[in-house]
């Protein structure tokens, strides 16, 4: 068995140590690591921002602390509903199934997933179609609700250009400032869990939500990949991307190493990444509670400066609080960023 890098920082400087620790990956107890941060993030901290000190004219210092309750990409809040309300007795499911055409001469192909409640799983072939088969399912208080679902909740399908929309559209999409009613006051609950085949080459875009995992396999093309409170998981891929969660893994395995800048983000779980032999990156790390190995001899890169931005008055100080580590001769940058659970960069042997 090669060696396992051991990557920790020192809370003088921020330097990077290595050590190499044989056998680590198979007896975890036996892993020992320093945080990466010198400081404990504030509860309130957003995982994809830097952060800010802003001086005024009489060089008092504030700190300046983004919003809370977004999903990894700030897009949406996240929703803590209670999913499986006793008062949701009456279910009902139905299965959905269609094929479309995504052939070579459209030029550049995209999948685009955008849904709420469910588990999206895509898995790449030979064909030049599409097929698409979705489980959904609706738990509601009463029969009139399961009709009111029904009613409510779309499977809204497009496809222009090469590219192929699966929307899912209802009540739970209002984000008007002004919108007063509840997202958990509509008595039901629609679930729609999707399985995707489509051709290796595709670009993907694909986001789910609540209560589903984000499975993705045998793809070339790029990649983006959201969840919030599920697990990520890509595997024999050779593209290029960005898969981010609040609350699961993430576990990621290249076939071919990726040739543009790339990130990984979880605040509540690991993140495993594997990468094959030649791999050749510039890597970004930042953790909190956990620690980082890597299976590759790592070199460390210099910290950051601070950068002084002028806004009037103010004067904000930007703080990179990412350690630096270089594979081979380095090449794209690729970020791993978590809060509660250890980073590895794994080699591929598969």
């Amino acid at each position: 068995m090669s060696n396992i890098y051991v990557i920790s920082a020192l809370a003088s400087g921020m330097a990077l140590l290595l050590w190499p620790a044989q056998g680590a990956r198979n007896n975890p107890e036996k892993q020992v690591s320093r945080p990466l941060q010198q400081e404990k993030p504030s509860i309130h901290d957003d995982v994809d921002e830097d952060a800010e000190i802003e001086v005024d004219a009489d060089h008092e210092m504030d700190v300046e602390e983004p919003e809370i309750e977004r999903d990894a990409d700030g897009d949406e809040p996240v929703m803590d509903i209670d999913h499986e309300d006793a008062s949701f007795r009456e279910h009902a499911q139905e299965k959905i199934e269609k094929s479309f055409a995504m052939p070579a001469s459209a030029g550049r192909r995209t999948l685009k997933i955008d849904n709420v409640w469910g588990s999206i799983e895509v898995v790449g072939t030979t064909s030049e179609q599409a097929r698409v088969t979705v489980d959904k399912n609706i738990r509601a208080e009463s029969k009139e609700k399961i009709a009111q679902a029904q009613k409510d909740v779309t499977l809204d399908i497009t496809q222009q250009a090469g590219t192929l929309k699966l929307y899912v559209n209802g009540p739970f999409r209002c984000n008007c400032h002004d919108c007063e009613r509840s997202r958990d006051d509509d008595g039901y609950v629609v679930k729609m869990d999707f399985q995707v085949q489509v051709p290796q080459d595709v670009d993907i875009e694909i986001k789910t939500v609540n209560e589903g995992h984000v499975s993705v396999r045998d793809i070339n093309g790029s990649f983006v990949v959201r969840n919030v409170n599920g697990d990520i998981q890509i595997r024999n891929i050779a593209g290029s991307g960005t898969a981010r969660t609040v609350n699961g893994p993430v576990k990621v395995s290249f076939r071919q190493n990726p040739k543009e800048a790339s990130d990984f983000e979880t605040v509540n779980g690991a993140i495993e990444l594997q990468f094959a032999h030649d791999l050749s990156a510039d890597f970004r790390f930042k953790t909190f509670n956990g620690g980082i190995y890597s299976d590759f001899p790592v070199t460390a890169l210099p910290v950051q400066e601070m950068k002084e931005e002028h806004h009037g008055t103010k004067v904000v100080f930007r703080a990179d609080r990412y350690t630096g580590a270089r594979i081979n001769a380095g090449g794209p940058q690729i970020k791993v960023e978590n809060l509660n659970g250890d980073i590895r960069i794994l080699e591929n042997h598969e």
